[in-house]
């Protein structure tokens, strides 16, 4: 209670009493993300304008409070953990305004706290696209929240990240004032439509975490929506394999997305989802043909294969390609197919990839594991010839815990995925039983909080994996391996040479004087 006393008598006491949350239990679930609780924050401030929020900033940096950007709020590396009481949550999510649509030029314009199902959602209909467009949690995961820690997933075997296709964007700094970079840093320009007039800004301000400010609007460059899509799926005899082949299938070219699963968590994934799940699918798959007959062949072929298709003990390679024309997308699919066989794969019904792209934005019950076990991921970022060698090296890492894995409950699932033609992501995911975090049950659906029964506490899986994290996250700082969402979880000031992290250091010094900004976030402190 002090602490909100202290709030309210603070110069944040004049702004509207519905954008400001100050109940302990609001407080301390805007604290957390879906892996840990962080130090409560003093207040959640929610604002609904930029306006608002420039001068909410002004006032938490006027105050001597930490500013902790959030946006979806699905993070799992402490990037909106607060370290100190004296912190206010910004949240974005209200910043949910789609600014321009401009057919002519090709780019949208949205506040941060647009989610990706939003912006896909407006402009299917228009026949366009974002090049890559979206993450798996895109119905809630904004892009502001995306941009700051290098969202990935659909279209980005082909694309890349969402931080290679924003032109442009609206920084709030510490002190209030609004930094656009991009096109619209010049002060005649009109239009976003090109980012790259001088330095790169832009890129500047992606992937920091929120430490240089608070993202509140940004450009994305967009596409036409290829005409056809088409799906293909491998099984291999072990990771490795599999990965060699997500490798090759990634420097063709031919893919939109290309990524692996490994058989415990896609037996458990198949087995958890109910009949009801299976008809919603079934039409989605229908209606996402670009005909009535196709559109039921399709369904039926997914339905004909059931969660039966995928081979005990197998890691499977899941492909989707797009493209202009019927003839160039049967080219790209003859193309994967034909690197699959050379890799040894074997074909298999393309249930999964055709599922995922039939239900893009499906609500965030993954939060949890379908049977309502807690997880987190870790991942490394290598060039294709170092893949086998990091997933070796994590295997070796971890070895000399599998007893204590096994005692407590620990185990562990693997997800590959081709960022490009040159870069492999390796993530390993951790999951154990344990109470869940205020953010698991808002998160979920009813459907899901209806099915699921909440665990009890597990301090001992709990401190096994934060071990165990640490180990990991040791290990892919050596390899030199890079990481999406840095947060407060991966090394990357004192990863650093001397001569970058002195620039980072200064850009920090520059944008944020007081440290005010996110602190401890890339190694960055505060005062």
């Amino acid at each position: 209670m002090a602490a909100q006393l202290e709030f309210n008598t603070s110069p944040f006491a004049g702004f509207p009493s519905d954008q400001i949350l100050l109940s302990q239990e609001e407080r301390q679930a805007y604290s957390g993300d879906v892996y840990s609780l962080g130090v409560t924050a003093a207040a959640v401030l929610c604002p609904k304008d930029r306006p608002t929020c420039a001068a909410m900033v002004a006032a938490a940096s006027r105050g001597g409070y930490a500013v902790i950007p959030r946006g979806g709020g699905l993070s799992y590396t402490g990037g909106y953990r607060p370290l100190v009481e004296k912190s206010v949550i910004l949240d974005t999510s209200r910043l949910n305004r789609i600014l321009e649509v401009n057919v002519e030029d090709m780019y949208i314009t949205v506040e941060a706290g647009v989610t990706w199902k939003q912006i896909h959602d407006t402009l299917t209909p228009l026949g366009l696209r974002l090049p890559f467009f979206g993450t798996f949690s895109g119905a809630q995961a904004t892009i502001g929240g995306g941009l700051s820690n290098g969202a990935l997933f659909f279209g980005t075997a082909r694309y890349g990240t969402a931080a290679d296709h924003v032109l442009g964007l609206a920084v709030v700094l510490a002190d209030g004032r609004e930094l656009r970079t991009g096109q619209r840093a010049f002060a005649n320009a009109a239009k976003p439509f090109y980012r790259t007039c001088g330095p790169d800004f832009t890129g500047l301000l992606t992937h920091d975490s929120g430490s240089f400010g608070v993202k509140v609007e940004a450009t994305f460059r967009v596409i036409q929506a290829p005409g056809f899509t088409g799906h293909a799926s491998f099984v291999f005899d072990g990771m490795a394999a599999a990965g060699a082949a997500l490798s090759a299938v990634a420097r063709s070219g031919a893919v939109e997305e290309a990524y692996v699963f490994d058989p415990e968590s896609t037996r458990k994934n198949l087995l958890s989802k109910g009949v009801r799940h299976d008809v919603g699918v079934f039409w989605k798959v229908v209606r996402g043909e670009r005909n009535l007959f196709k559109g039921l062949a399709a369904g039926l072929t997914l339905a004909f294969a059931g969660r039966s298709f995928l081979p005990p003990n197998a890691f499977s390679l899941h492909m989707t390609c797009a493209a202009r024309s019927k003839a160039a997308l049967e080219a790209d699919l003859a193309l994967c197919r034909s690197i699959c066989h050379a890799q040894g794969g074997t074909q298999i019904a393309e249930s999964i990839p055709r599922a995922v792209r039939a239900d893009l934005f499906p609500a965030p019950d993954a939060v949890l594991d379908p049977d309502g076990d807690r997880w987190v991921a870790l991942n490394a970022k290598v060039a294709h010839s170092d893949a086998s060698r990091i997933m070796a090296a994590a295997e070796a890492t971890l070895a000399p815990y599998q007893s204590r894995m096994r005692e407590a409950g620990v185990w562990m699932s693997h997800l590959l995925i081709a960022i490009g033609q040159s870069a492999f992501s390796f993530e390993p995911v951790f999951h154990w039983k344990d109470e869940w975090l205020p953010v698991h049950a808002r998160s979920l659906s009813e459907a899901a909080r209806a099915r699921l029964t909440p665990p009890d506490a597990n301090p001992q899986a709990r401190a096994l994996v934060e071990e165990l994290r640490q180990k990991l996250v040791a290990m892919f700082a050596e390899f030199g391996a890079a990481s999406n969402q840095l947060g407060k979880t991966y090394p990357y000031l004192d990863a650093l040479r001397p001569e970058s992290a002195d620039l980072a250091r200064a850009v920090k010094r520059a944008l944020d004087p007081e440290g005010l900004m996110n602190p401890g976030v890339l190694g960055l402190k505060g005062k």
